[in-house]
This record gives C-alpha cells, sequence and structure tokens, in this order.
C-alpha cells in the first residue's frame, strides 16, 4: 500500500536533528529582527568564520583564471590534478613524505563533506565507529547518513581532553571498523599530541579499522606543534587524513579541501563522491595552487593575530567574572559555563540562548557536540579585538546582574 505521507522524510534524515549550526541559525535571525528594536547588535562568535583575510596571491589567481571559459564548466577528478599535484608537494615539505597525487589526493568541497561522505564509502549498516566526545557534528551526521553504529570516547578536562584508548576493551576494538579523530580539536581549541595520534593508528592497524583524522587546524597550533597521521609510520596501512583552506589561508566560504591516504580509501571516497558531486571549479582550485605554492606560510602571519585575541578575551572574561582555561589551538575558546548558570541548572543550550537575548552575543552551545560538550560554550575569536573586548563586557554586565 502506498504510504500515507508522501511527504515524509526517511529516518537517516530524522535521526540527524536540526544541528546545532541550524539552530543557532534560526536563533540569529529572530534576534536580528528584534534588535530594529533597539537592542544591542548582533555579535556573532557561534562560528569559526573568520574576518581575516585570504592570501592576495590566492584571490589575483581566481580572478584571472575566471575569465577563462572552461572555468564554468564542469570539472572531473581528472582535472583536478594540477591541484592534486600541488597538494602532495605541499605534503612533502609540511611533513617530508612523498605522497603520489594520482593515487593518494583527493579534492574536497570542503572537509565537512569529506568527513561527513566517508562513513558511506567504507561502513555498512549496522557497522561500529568510534568518535571523540565532543565531536565535530559532520563526523556523527557521516554515521548516521551510513546507518552505521557510533561508539564514543568521552575528552575528559582533568585529562587536558586527551584520549583515553583503553575506555574501550580489545573485543571492543575488535568489532569497529572506523575511528574518527582530530588534533588539533574542535571545539575543545585543544592542540594535541603525535603519540595520540600514533597510538590512534598503531591500534587501528593492530585491530583492522579505518583511522580518519580530521586536520583542518593543523596549521593553527598556538601552543605545540600539532600531530598529523602523516607523520604516523601506520598511515598507508589504514588511515586517512582530511585538510583545508578554510582556516589557515582564510578561504571557507570558497570550500575547498582536500584528503590524503591510503590508496584504496582514496579510491572509495572517490567512488562515492563520483554520484555526489562534481569538484569545484577550476578557478577556485587556481587559488588553493596558489595559496599552497605562494603563500605557503600564510597560516603563520595569522598565529600572532589569534594569540592576541586569545589572551585579552581571557583577560577581559577573566576581570568580568567568567574564568577561561588558555586553549593552545587559535580560532576558538571552549568556555566551561559560568557559576551563575550552573546554579540555575541551565544546560548548554540554556545558557547561550538567554546569553543571546539578554546581550546579543551568540556562541554556540557545547552539547551541539555532543554530551562530552554539557556545561561548555564555544566562542569562536573571528571579529577583532575591540569588538571582543565589547562583548566580554555585555557579556560580564548580564552575569554580575544575575
Amino acid at each position: 500500500m502506498p504510504s500515507s505521507d508522501p511527504f515524509s522524510i526517511s529516518e537517516r534524515v530524522r535521526g540527524l536533528g536540526s544541528g546545532v549550526f541550524a539552530r543557532n541559525d534560526q536563533r540569529k535571525v529572530a534576534y536580528r529582527a528584534r534588535s530594529e528594536a533597539g537592542l544591542a547588535p548582533l555579535l556573532d562568535l557561534s562560528l569559526g568564520s573568520t574576518d581575516l583575510q585570504p592570501p592576495p596571491v590566492a584571490i589575483e589567481a581566481i580572478r584571472q583564471r575566471l575569465g577563462h571559459p572552461d572555468s564554468a564548466s564542469y570539472c572531473l577528478h581528472g582535472a583536478t590534478a594540477p591541484l592534486r599535484e600541488a597538494v602532495a608537494a605541499w605534503a612533502e615539505r609540511r611533513f617530508g613524505v612523498a605522497v603520489d597525487p594520482a593515487s593518494e589526493v583527493l579534492f574536497l568541497v570542503g572537509s565537512q563533506e569529506g568527513t561527513a561522505h566517508l562513513p558511506l564509502a567504507v561502513l555498512n549498516p549496522g557497522d561500529s565507529a568510534l568518535l571523540l566526545d565532543p565531536f565535530y557534528p559532520s563526523h556523527l551526521g557521516g554515521l548516521r547518513l551510513a546507518s552505521a553504529q557510533p561508539r564514543f570516547l568521552r575528552l575528559e578536562r582533568e585529562r587536558g581532553f586527551a584520549p583515553n584508548f583503553d575506555q574501550l576493551s580489545a573485543a571492543e576494538w575488535d568489532a569497529l571498523k572506523l575511528m574518527v579523530l582530530g588534533f588539533p580539536h574542535n571545539p575543545t581549541a585543544t592542540t594535541g599530541e603525535q603519540g595520540w595520534v600514533d597510538e590512534a593508528a598503531a591500534r587501528a592497524v593492530r585491530h583492522g579499522l579505518v583511522f580518519a583524522h580530521d586536520n583542518p587546524y593543523v596549521d593553527l597550533a598556538l601552543e605545540g606543534e600539532a600531530p598529523s597521521l602523516l607523520r604516523s609510520p601506520h598511515w598507508r596501512e589504514c588511515g586517512i587524513e582530511f585538510f583545508s583552506f578554510s582556516k589557515g589561508w582564510c578561504l571557507g566560504g570558497f570550500r575547498m579541501a582536500f584528503a590524503i591516504g591510503a590508496a584504496p580509501l582514496i579510491q572509495a571516497l572517490r567512488q562515492l563522491k563520483g554520484v555526489v558531486d562534481f569538484n569545484q571549479s577550476l578557478a577556485l582550485q587556481a587559488g588553493g595552487i596558489a595559496a599552497l605554492e605562494q603563500a605557503p606560510d600564510w597560516p603563520e602571519q595569522l598565529k600572532p593575530v589569534y594569540r592576541e585575541r586569545r589572551d585579552r578575551m581571557i583577560a577581559a572574561l577573566t576581570a568580568a567574572g567568567w574564568p577561561v582555561q588558555r586553549p593552545s589551538m587559535a580560532l576558538y575558546l571552549w568556555l566551561a559555563l559560568p557559576e551563575q548558570a550552573r546554579q540555575r541548572g541551565w544546560t548548554s543550550e540554556q545558557f547561550c540562548g538567554q546569553l543571546l537575548e539578554a546581550t546579543g552575543v551568540c556562541l554556540t552551545p557545547g552539547n551541539g557536540f555532543g554530551e562530552g560538550g554539557e556545561g561548555f560554550a564555544r566562542l569562536a575569536l573571528v571579529h577583532d579585538t575591540a569588538a571582543l573586548e565589547a562583548g566580554a563586557q555585555r557579556m560580564g554586565a548580564w552575569l554580575s546582574s544575575l
């Protein structure tokens, strides 16, 4: 018999929920509509969408290539060869590893696209996969779309958000088909250590599972050296690593990223993408090539800016009565909810909603990144120091009134 509701959505999509960024977007739209009535202007600190500019050489390369007729054409995998070759050269300079651009590199429409699609490429319905908790939403979303079963590795503040791989027994490790990590870590803003990634890779090989390492912040460690799967001797045996132009080169809106990994994993993801999307315009790829070849040190120029924003925002919030733990990674502060919120029993979502209504400052609720994010809020350092400090004053004044 036909379905009684022709517009019913799939259980896979239903299981995704609305998503923390979508919920925040609805709140921001509603607040902007009300701000005409004299409310404070919206200060959006919820998204890691930087106000800093990309390298001029990248924008110029895009501009020049836009005049070519082929820039408006569909772009199949073969046409991405120049970009993949630039990626391979970057990987050798950056990590000292030789990469085959033909079989071990794949161009992506943002690293989020890659991490969300990978489970469809390597998992069967019912397979188990391990995520960090808190996690980036596309990591769980990809598992939901693949009808896979998520397992979670809780990151604890008391351990410096280091993964404790012994939380799982040997039998539980054997049952896994995929593990997804990401250090430097979003949302906790923890740089992490190479030893953590090396241990994860060794366990992946030992227990026969795929290891996906999400690494868009590899060039934005403010303290310590960012780890990479490509530095692990096991990466070709088990792994795939995702990188992005969005953070280090400030090209987020252009949606460009790439994966480097074991040839069978690259082939599987490429095959999936073949029925999902084509690639970004050759003009955009020209910008990516210019960023890698002519502005490889651009991320280094961003670090002093983010370090100053981090330190001044921490000082401003602390002076306002909201103590903050210093993060080791650029772009975010991972804020334990203030005492006033805990006394009222507010969840992260409730606190961020109240904060927006009272001050016009929008943060991301920590529980949008999983149960391990409850009790936290994420603040993105995506405005200049004057705007950030003014936002801290707004938040502090409201907290003192509670």
